[in-house]
């Protein structure tokens, strides 16, 4: 109790003295009968009384035995290579039915759980066998995150035993306290067959580069026969290999290069030659697609005369794919600099401020490499009155934090020759980050020999110095490669010619998808002060290669926008999202890729061994469909697989019972019914 006992003994006496100054102290009840009015006082006792205990904590603990019934999972491949054979049309629904006798027999003692499983896993009433994947691991994994510390008294598996995706069932099982049979569907009759069991490939290649693609090729019963494979586009062969199968078992892994030489997604087929008698030609062919990016940004190098230093600048640039460097003499020069991501301008002149101007309009970022006048440079000034130069070796600043560079490269500036450089004052604007600075001799100073300013987003570099080849020159002479060199130029171009997006509307997705996976974009919007705003309506339309179009509307969210189109048939889709800011329209379109998954067509042998094997270490069975009775004799006849007593303890407080209420509520009608009829009401 939570209360002194003497609040029971409270109650008692307030209810007997309610019922003694009501009736005795009453002289309206003297001519009451003794017995009627000690009858109505007993009522008048009990109902207060009651009334009074129900006001205080008082609760009563009790057992409470609830007994769970074994739960049976009945789990069902719902895979295409189930029903792969001829006769499929006619196996789906004797599967079914099957399904459903066993079920309705075993339901009789048991609890029954229906699930499907492929690449996922669901509760359903029927197959319809469309699953691209077979997964047991995560069949396993769903038993147990959503049945564990429930009484589960067996797990049917109704498969063919052929899994490609996930790890091996046998060794997911070895964890399971509960008999797994299993039903062994599908053909396990081996026949003569050619097949690409995997395509491993690159799923991101580089515009110009070339990428590795290893084909997977098996092959049955066609031991002394030459096979062709061959990867083609668009019909048109890109490679070829012939391989001689030397045994009844055969595989072997075909290795090509390709090259990625048109940008987007670029879709390839994988072909093994047809052989006579082959009864599953599917598994011939596979498709897989690569993304080829063009990520390569132009690079204008201008120079006012031939110099070794831009002929370092330049072979350096090439050494990346990454870019793509344009040559041309300052003189005459006409073009537009708004399609290149960063101009490298060498020995400035006073006739250049043109090309800088032009940069800054456009917004184009500038490295300004060996100056031969110092007026107009952005970011620093230098007043060289007598037209001097030092030898000056490169001093790294420590506490840069522009970008990182590593410690190879350190160690190499310590060692890299001077470079000329103007004598002089130096003055540098606010904001401007110094990453190599001048050492004379043993003096460090904080002059810069090359420095970084940001003005206004437009990013900007200077090299103040003759001699930058020299220290190529030096990394080859030290260390065979011209590594840390490429490293201090390509850091240098990545930092300046990197543009975050300031787009005011933008969409994304991912290009490749499977189709088994749910097509989903997500879009943000901004206003002027590139504030993340959700007020606009954002579209979208979705266009196949058969120009049929579909129309969706984004979901918005907090912080933007989210769209799910569900599963897509595979194929190219393009697509044009538009939204309206404030009168201002925006657009943007792009390309995605359902990619096919054909795991399913690739092996259509079932494989029984696995479904023994799982039988046989956890305590189960292995039947055929034939058998099925066989399989519900042996489940009900399972002395283990029993209902589960659980005991509980449960205190619950007097006010819940509702019997109470009704007591009281008769104790009181009585004892208003008795004095009605005496006439005291």
């Amino acid at each position: 109790m939570d209360y002194p006992w003497y609040y029971l003994v409270a109650c008692f006496l307030l209810g007997g003295l309610y019922a003694g100054i009501l009736y005795f102290k009453n002289k309206r009840h003297n001519e009451f009968s003794k017995s009627l009015l000690n009858g109505l006082s007993l009522l008048r006792f009990l109902a207060v009384s009651g009334i009074c205990l129900l006001l205080l904590p008082i609760f009563v603990r009790r057992f409470i035995n609830e007994t769970e019934a074994p739960i049976v999972i009945i789990a069902r491949d719902n895979s295409a290579s189930v029903v792969s054979g001829k006769d499929s049309t006619t196996i789906k629904p004797k599967l079914n039915a099957l399904y459903k006798q066993l079920a309705k027999k075993l339901a009789e003692k048991y609890s029954i759980k229906n699930l499907n499983f492929g690449s996922t896993v669901n509760l359903a009433d029927s197959c319809d066998f469309t699953a691209k994947e077979t997964d047991f691991a995560n069949l396993f994994a769903e038993i147990d995150n959503n049945y564990a510390n429930q009484n589960i008294g067996a797990v049917i598996i109704a498969s063919d035993g052929i899994y490609n995706k996930g790890a091996n069932p046998v060794f997911q099982a070895t964890k399971s306290s509960y008999p797994i049979y299993t039903i062994a569907l599908g053909d396990t009759t081996i026949v003569k067959d050619a097949a690409i069991q995997k395509v491993n490939h690159n799923q991101v290649a580089y515009l110009g580069n070339k990428f590795p693609v290893e084909v997977l090729v098996s092959a049955t019963k066609l031991k002394s026969k030459n096979l062709k494979v061959s990867l083609q586009q668009d019909g048109v062969t890109k490679a070829e290999q012939t391989i001689l199968v030397n045994s009844d078992s055969y595989n072997q892994t075909v290795s090509f290069l390709l090259e990625a030489n048109k940008p987007d997604v670029q879709r390839y087929t994988a072909l093994v030659s047809l052989s006579d008698g082959e009864s599953n030609r599917i598994n011939n062919y596979q498709t897989f697609v690569v993304e080829v990016i063009d990520n390569r940004e132009k690079i204008l190098l201008v120079a006012n005369a031939p110099h070794p230093d831009v002929t370092a600048i330049k072979e350096s640039i090439e050494a990346s794919k990454t870019y793509e460097v344009e040559m041309a003499l300052a003189t005459g020069l006409d073009k537009p600099v708004k399609p290149y991501s960063l101009v490298i301008l060498h020995g400035y002149t006073t006739a250049n401020q043109i090309l800088l101007n032009a940069c800054k309009i456009a917004n184009v970022p500038c490295w300004v490499v060996n100056p031969q006048v110092y007026d107009g440079l952005q970011g620093i000034k230098v007043s060289n009155t007598y037209n001097k130069v030092n030898d000056a070796e490169p001093g790294l600043n420590k506490t840069f934090g522009l970008f990182t560079i590593s410690k190879e490269l350190q160690d190499a500036l310590n060692e890299w020759p001077a470079v000329k450089v103007p004598f002089g004052n130096y003055q540098l604007a606010n904001g401007n980050v110094v990453l190599l600075a001048q050492k004379v001799g043993v003096v460090e100073t904080d002059n810069p020999i090359l420095c970084f300013q940001e003005s206004n987003t437009l990013k900007t570099a200077v090299f103040i110095g003759d001699g930058l080849w020299r220290w190529k020159l030096r990394d080859f002479s030290d260390h065979e490669n011209f590594n840390r060199f490429n490293e201090l130029i390509g850091k240098t171009i990545q930092y300046l010619s990197v543009k975050a997006d300031k787009s005011f509307f933008r969409v994304t997705s991912k290009k490749i998808i499977n189709e088994n996976e749910s097509v989903a974009f997500s879009a943000e919007v901004y206003n002027k002060s590139y504030e993340a705003i959700t007020e606009p309506e954002v579209s979208l339309k979705l266009i196949n290669e058969a120009n049929q179009s579909f129309n969706y509307v984004f979901s918005k969210t907090p912080s933007g926008y989210r769209l799910n189109t569900g599963l897509l048939t595979p194929g190219n889709y393009r697509y044009e999202a538009k939204t309206n800011v404030n009168g201002s329209p925006f657009f943007k379109q792009g390309v995605i890729t359902v990619k096919a998954i054909e795991a399913e067509q690739v092996n259509t042998v079932a494989n029984h061994q696995i479904l023994f094997q799982l039988s046989q270490q956890t305590g189960g069975r292995l039947i055929y469909p034939t058998q099925i009775e066989q399989l519900e004799k042996a489940i009900l006849g399972n002395e283990l697989i029993k209902p589960i007593t659980y005991s509980s303890r449960q205190t619950t407080d007097i006010i819940q019972f509702k019997w109470l209420f009704a007591l009281l509520l008769f104790l009181l009608a009585t004892e208003w019914f008795l004095r009605k009829r005496n006439g005291t009401i």
